[in-house]
């Protein structure tokens, strides 16, 4: 009679946990290459990093915050942008739109305010600063942005991701193919005497 392999049991919870565990770093890893890497780079967007609690409790210390191009006649109140302390220059303040502007040239300027602070922004903002509006924000990604910045991280943020990518495909596929490796069928009587035999050349053998 022809030996049949039958497909293994779950090996139990331990098993069950590490495909969840291989499947949701997998799904992890993508979604962050998508809203650090891929987003920015072909919507034209800024990544930056939080630095001051000014923006607490919403935006704290550390927060990566992507800011998209934004036509400032479109900024409303209640809006979160990014502006330049002075027009030209690279530093950049995150606050939220308190106040809005018109003079009779059409142009418009802004009061912007932190949300953990108690006095608005000392100047008004003209249209020329604003750099774009909040789109999204994740937690805690904000200091390794801004340790690896420059030309380098245009290099080091996707290598890792692949990295990471990579190593996650390899856990999920090994916990597949363990579920899915057959095992002998135990209950083939061509195998159970082979085994009853191999027991009984050990016991001649003590």
């Amino acid at each position: 009679m022809a030996r049949v392999a039958t497909p293994a049991r779950p090996h139990g919870l331990r098993h069950a946990l590490g495909v969840a565990v291989s499947g949701a770093l997998l799904l992890l890893v993508l979604a962050l290459f998508a809203l650090l890497v891929v987003v920015p780079k072909v919507m034209g967007a800024t990544p930056l990093t939080v630095l001051t609690s000014s923006m607490e409790p919403r935006l704290p210390p550390g927060t990566l915050i992507v800011v998209g191009p934004i036509n400032t006649d479109d900024l409303v109140i209640g809006d979160v942008a990014t502006y330049q302390i002075r027009s030209g220059q690279p530093e950049v303040v995150t606050h939220r739109i308190i106040a809005i502007s018109s003079s009779t040239d059409g142009s418009r300027s802004f009061q912007f305010q932190g949300d953990n602070n108690s006095l608005p922004d000392p100047e008004l903002v003209q249209s020329a600063q604003i750099q774009g509006r909040l789109w999204y924000a994740v937690p805690w990604i904000g200091f390794a942005n801004n340790f690896v910045n420059g030309a380098s991280r245009a290099l080091i943020v996707p290598a890792i991701a692949v990295a990471l990518l990579g190593y996650s495909i390899v856990m999920l596929a090994g916990g597949i193919r363990v579920a899915r490796k057959p095992t002998p069928d135990r209950s083939d009587p061509l195998l159970m005497r082979a085994l009853f035999a191999k027991v009984g050349d050990h016991r001649t053998c003590d």
